[in-house]
């Protein structure tokens, strides 16, 4: 990861929370892969419950703690956790949005949607965030790691979901909407 500074400069991200279906009307929400934060301090402060925040990393877990704490946020949990082998933690059909930014490029993405299935209530929104497909990007995976809308979308597919859009996130991401179909 870059310093926290210059990754936060890739993205304004509340726009692309509100572009992605993160408003009040969400109550409860899970974050694969918190990083720094960037993402979820916003989230937290336009959700109506709770955002649970999953990290590998003991420093950005205690980031994202201190930025919590900073802002005054009281319904965050951060956990530091291997999501990627011991799952989330999270119950069955337990939040009603996932957020999975910049997190596909992993070596099991469809094991993370299939774990964001699990966890989202019917009807439930998973939203993924990743870099555009294009090797001039300032930052990301290298190309040869780096998902396309296409994979995500066949991941997301065949792990359950139901597509609902694809967003273009200038300049250098895109999203995508899927939703928890009524069958796995």
């Amino acid at each position: 990861m870059p310093s926290e500074e210059l990754w936060e400069s890739f993205f304004e991200p509340v726009g692309i929370l509100c572009t992605l279906g993160v408003n009040s009307s969400v109550t409860d929400a899970v974050e694969f892969g918190s990083g720094y934060g960037t993402f979820t301090i916003p989230a937290a402060k336009i959700i109506s419950g709770t955002l649970y925040a999953l990290d590998i990393d003991p420093e950005r877990v205690e980031r994202v703690k201190e930025r919590a704490q900073a802002s005054g946020l009281k319904n965050l949990v951060v956990t530091l956790r291997d999501f990627i082998t011991e799952g989330s933690g999270l119950d069955d059909a337990s939040v009603d949005y996932a957020m999975l930014f910049n997190i596909l490029h992993d070596e099991n993405p469809k094991g993370i949607l299939v774990e964001a299935y699990r966890v989202l209530r019917p009807r439930g929104k998973v939203g993924i965030v990743h870099w555009n497909y294009d090797s001039n990007t300032p930052r990301g995976p290298p190309m040869d790691i780096r998902p396309t809308p296409e994979q995500c979308r066949d991941w997301a597919l065949s792990a359950g979901f139901r597509y609902l859009s694809t967003h273009d996130l200038r300049p250098y991401h895109y999203g995508l909407l899927f939703e928890r179909s009524d069958t796995p």
